[in-house]
C-alpha cells in the first residue's frame, strides 16, 4: 500500500477521510491538542506551527501523498482571533507546501466555498474569489501561496459539511438533532444557501482529487439548499419534529463573520473525473443508518 498522511485527523473532515482511505491506503494521521484513536490508522501528535517538528516528521514518515484538512474553520472565531487563525491557516499551510516541494510530495489542500461573495451562484474552479470575512481571506491567502509553491497541489474547495463524527468533533447537524431530540425550537436561515455533502462524499472526492491535475477542484454536494430547507428534511428523515423549525433570515442574528448569501459550487469538474453524488436525502438516510447500528 502507498503511504497517505492526513492533518487535522481529530477533526471532522479528518476523521472521516480516515475511515475512507485506511482501506486503500497506509494511512497516517497528524493531530495536535486532542488525542484519538482511529483503527487501522497510525496517528502523531504533532503542532503544524512548529516547521522543524512538522519537517522532521514528514521525513520521518515518508509519505505518498499528504490530504492538509486542518484548519481553524468557524469564520466566527477567526473574525474574533485574526492572527491566531491565520497562523493556522495561512502560514501551517504556506509550511506545508514548502515541505512538499522540497520533497516533490503531492498535496491536497482544503479550502471553502466562503472564498466568494456570494453573488453569482453557482460558483466554478475559474470565477473570481472575493470572500467577505477573515476567513475566506485567509483560505485564498493559502490557495495562492500553496499553487505558487508547491507544482503538484490540488486545491480542493469545500461546502458545508455533516455526517458521523469522532469524540474530538461535531458537525452541522449535530447540534440540530440535540436540539430537536430535546424538544428545543431551532432557528434556521431561509436565504443562506450552500451545496452541503457527508463527510463520507467529501472524503472520497478528496482520495479522487489524489489523481487528478494539480489546480482547484471544487467538491460541493448535489442540492443546492438553504439550511431551514435542509432542517427540514433532517428532521423527516431522522423523525424529528419539525415544527420546531422557524425559518429566519441572516440579518435577524448578530454574528462576527459576515455570512455569503449563496455560495453554491458547480461541481461538473469533478463528476468528470468520477466524484459521486448521492442525493441528500440517501446521505442522511445512510447516517441515521450508521448511527443506528452503532447503537444496536
Amino acid at each position: 500500500m502507498q503511504k497517505l498522511l492526513i492533518t487535522g485527523a481529530s477533526g471532522f473532515l479528518g476523521w472521516n477521510l480516515c475511515q475512507v482511505s485506511r482501506s486503500q491506503w497506509e494511512t497516517h494521521g497528524l493531530y495536535h491538542q486532542h488525542a484519538i484513536e482511529i483503527p487501522d490508522v497510525r496517528l502523531h501528535q504533532v503542532d503544524l506551527t512548529d516547521r522543524e517538528l512538522l519537517a522532521a516528521t514528514i521525513d520521518r514518515l515518508a509519505p505518498d501523498a499528504i490530504v492538509h484538512t486542518a484548519a481553524a474553520s468557524n469564520p466566527n472565531f477567526c473574525q474574533q482571533q485574526p492572527q491566531l487563525s491565520r497562523q493556522i491557516n495561512l502560514t501551517a499551510s504556506q509550511t506545508l507546501a514548502e515541505i512538499c516541494a522540497a520533497a516533490q510530495i503531492p498535496l491536497v489542500f482544503t479550502s471553502t466555498d466562503l472564498v466568494f461573495d456570494g453573488t453569482q451562484a453557482p460558483y466554478l474552479e475559474a470565477d473570481p474569489v472575493a470572500p467577505i470575512n477573515i476567513y475566506g481571506e485567509q483560505k485564498v491567502a493559502a490557495e495562492r501561496a500553496i499553487l505558487a509553491t508547491c507544482d503538484r497541489a490540488v486545491i480542493c474547495r469545500m461546502p458545508l459539511m455533516f455526517g458521523n463524527v469522532p469524540p474530538t468533533a461535531t458537525s452541522f447537524i449535530q447540534p440540530w438533532i440535540a436540539a430537536l431530540t430535546e424538544g428545543q425550537k431551532l432557528q434556521l436561515f431561509v436565504d443562506e444557501f450552500r451545496t452541503p455533502v457527508s463527510g463520507t462524499t467529501a472524503a472520497k472526492g478528496l482520495l479522487l482529487a489524489l489523481v487528478a491535475p494539480p489546480g482547484i477542484l471544487h467538491l460541493g454536494g448535489s442540492e443546492r439548499i438553504s439550511r431551514y430547507e435542509f432542517g427540514l428534511l433532517m428532521a423527516e428523515v431522522f423523525g424529528l419534529d419539525r415544527s420546531l423549525l422557524s425559518p429566519i433570515s441572516q440579518k435577524d442574528l448578530a454574528m462576527a463573520a459576515p455570512r455569503a448569501a449563496d455560495v453554491s459550487l458547480d461541481n461538473t469538474k469533478a463528476i468528470e473525473l468520477g466524484y459521486v453524488l448521492p442525493s441528500l436525502r440517501e446521505e442522511l438516510v445512510s447516517i441515521l443508518a450508521a448511527q443506528t447500528r452503532s447503537i444496536s
